[in-house]
């Protein structure tokens, strides 16, 4: 059952990587590699690692919504959602997919695994964080508060109240031409604010 499992986790992640570069936005590509890299995490805990496939689920799920919220806070094409070239670099790209495939391929088929027993009554996940973190707690305390931060930060900057009120009021959409207005907010006149009316007048 859990050879299945693995099997049909590892079909999974590499549909979701596939459709990374298949899908037209930003947004859609980010969390479709998240997908792909939470089944390699939970082929990771099928495998016995529960540790890394446990964090390679935190890690990865928190990037990508990360950076899909400021792809939507930041992005000239608002939300990331309207349709772009996702690929660039095209044979490039394809060569370095295959080498990288091929590569990796090899080292899973033609390595020798280690075949040293782990004790029936060692608690790896707690050996394996004190190795990890021992000597370096405070900074990855230091480094999780900050993220904690930045990941609060670019929820309030990408709510619906903006800098220049309701950010579904007054926008406009993207120019669909060369040189077309930019997509955005666009601050009202009148509003008392110079520097406001100087900043809106370079759109």
């Amino acid at each position: 059952m859990t050879d299945l499992w693995v099997a049909l986790l590892a079909l999974f992640a590499v549909w979701t990587g596939w459709r990374v570069f298949r899908v037209d936005s930003m947004v859609r590509a980010s969390f479709s590699l998240m997908l792909s890299f939470i089944a390699v995490g939970a082929i990771g805990v099928l495998l016995s690692a529960p540790y890394i496939g446990v964090a390679t689920v935190f890690m990865m799920a928190v990037e990508m919504m990360v950076m899909a919220i400021f792809m939507v806070m930041f992005m000239m094409n608002p939300a990331g959602l309207n349709p772009m070239v996702m690929v660039h670099q095209h044979r490039l790209s394809i060569g370095a997919g295959v080498v990288a495939a091929l590569s990796l391929g090899a080292a899973v088929l033609f390595s020798r695994p280690p075949d040293d027993a782990v004790r029936a009554e060692a608690d790896v996940v707690a050996e394996l964080g004190h190795e990890l973190l021992g000597p370096s707690m405070l900074i990855f305390e230091t480094a999780g508060v900050t993220l904690l931060a930045t990941m609060v930060g670019a929820v309030i900057l990408s709510s619906r109240q903006g800098r220049f009120g309701a950010a579904d009021e007054g926008s406009r959409p993207p120019g669909l031409s060369d040189g077309g207005a930019p997509a955005g907010r666009q601050p009202e006149g009148g509003g008392g604010h110079h520097h406001h009316h100087h900043h809106g007048g370079h759109g």
